[in-house]
């Protein structure tokens, strides 16, 4: 391969993963649920699963700002025994094809109480498609909105987390957390 072509290449592969410099997190905080499943308190792990980790540190803290800002009622670092939500990032990217920016953010989101038992487990997987514009960043302003979209379908799934089982930390009234599900259930 040429010199010349291996430049490209390179050139190619560093605009496919748009960079996150610079975004500020999108919060769309609802009056009506403070918190998910109506806790105070939420254990928040996000993990990135992607084969091409980079930029991962950035791409990690802007989707937790964003969780995080749009649930202003939550601790999120509360102590051992919270119920949990747990993201992994599988794509977050946006690659050219012709004449168009192909880009797709995908993660996986599992919601779980304090015992570890699932109480909700959904899939986000938002592509965008966007023609390439002269004189605009296009490979980030795809996966700009692609993630606005993941995000937004993250926190009507999050915000959809039903209270049923669930306690705060600490409040054993009525028995044990466990006890207390069965009764309902």
């Amino acid at each position: 391969m040429s010199r010349y072509a291996s430049v490209l290449l390179l050139a190619a592969v560093g605009l496919a993963c748009a960079d996150t410099a610079g975004w500020k997190p999108v919060t769309y905080p609802d009056p009506g649920v403070a918190c998910p499943g109506g806790q105070t308190a939420w254990k928040l792990e996000i993990l990135d699963r992607r084969v091409d980790r980079r930029d991962e540190a950035r791409t990690v803290a802007i989707v937790r700002d964003s969780i995080v800002g749009s649930f202003p009622g939550c601790r999120w670092e509360p102590p051992d025994g919270t119920a949990r939500i747990l993201l992994e990032i599988h794509r977050f990217s946006s690659v050219q094809e012709g004449n168009t920016w192909e880009a797709r953010a995908t993660w996986t989101v599992l919601a779980s109480d304090a015992e570890g038992r699932s109480l909700t487990e959904f899939e986000v997987d938002e592509e965008v498609s966007r023609p390439n514009y002269r004189g605009s960043n296009n490979a980030r302003e795809s996966l700009r909105e692609a993630y606005d979209r993941a995000v937004r379908k993250t926190l009507a799934g999050l915000r959809s987390v039903s209270s049923v089982g669930l306690s705060p930390p600490g409040d054993t009234a009525g028995g044990t957390p466990a006890r207390r599900r069965r009764g309902v259930l």
